[in-house]
């Protein structure tokens, strides 16, 4: 059975079926394909959703019912892989994490979805990645250590370990690094996340590449193109304090201490 009823100008139209409220939404999305498009463009799609939907689940209706053109990466769907991160509504999010509760007040509202900045856009909203894993892969993101190998597990102590934990949560999403004015401007900046990741091993007690990696980000285009915005931290959907791991680097290189 349906029931609805009429929404103040405060309340969502609501309609109750099989007791799911339903609404609707606008998804208006940017569009680009480069086989047929000169330029990036708007469409909008309406969409029904329950307010416990995420929004993958919204551009997966899209795809699947309405424009199957449509084009975007996701993988896991739990805030696990980071493949789907993009801008919704001009922030940076993980489309698998955001509830779209978070983002209607009323009826018919609109979502704005466009690709993460700072990256070439491919198609929709798929960008090139490779400048991303290329900073990320100069940062040499593994444990170095010289020597004979030992004959045991290198151990370390569970304080030494809380030293960098935050900087593990890393997936590599790319959020951080495309939420920086610096980066968007400067295709040469290493970006937030290699930074994040040069500091995982730094700071890690069985590292011994500390050095190298210091040197590689005291580069004109390393850690001190931060301007210290903040947008990397709110960006970031693991939580990561990445504004301050980046200024502990600064502080590293500036004291050379570990």
């Amino acid at each position: 059975m349906e029931i609805t009823r009429e929404a103040t100008d405060e309340e969502l139209v609501e309609k109750t079926v099989s007791g799911t409220v339903i609404r609707t939404v606008n998804l208006k999305i940017r569009r680009y394909n480069p086989e047929v498009d000169e330029e990036p463009h708007w469409e909008t799609y309406e969409v029904p959703v329950t307010p416990g939907d995420r929004l993958l689940n919204s551009l997966g209706h899209v795809k699947g019912y309405i424009d199957g053109t449509l084009t975007f990466r996701r993988s896991c769907a739990h805030g696990i892989c980071g493949s789907d991160a993009m801008r919704i509504n001009g922030v940076n999010r993980l489309a698998c994490k955001v509830l779209l509760k978070d983002l209607l007040t009323r009826d018919g509202e609109e979502v704005t979805i466009e690709p993460i900045k700072g990256l070439p856009v491919l198609k929709d909203l798929i960008v090139d990645m490779e400048p991303f894993f290329a900073a990320y892969r100069a940062v040499k993101p593994f444990l170095i250590a010289y020597g004979n190998e030992p004959t045991k597990e290198r151990l370390q102590s569970a304080e030494d370990r809380a030293r960098f934990d935050d900087t593990t949560k890393c997936i590599l999403c790319a959020a951080c690094t495309s939420s920086c004015p610096v980066f968007w401007n400067d295709g040469e900046y290493f970006g937030p996340a290699a930074i994040v990741n040069a500091h995982r091993f730094i700071f890690d007690s069985r590292d011994q590449g500390s050095e190298e990696r210091l040197e590689i980000l005291n580069d004109a285009e390393g850690v001190w193109r931060c301007r210290t915005t903040f947008n990397c931290t709110d960006a970031c959907p693991r939580g990561i304090e990445v504004t301050k791991a980046i200024q502990e680097v600064k502080r590293a290189l500036l004291f050379r201490r570990v």
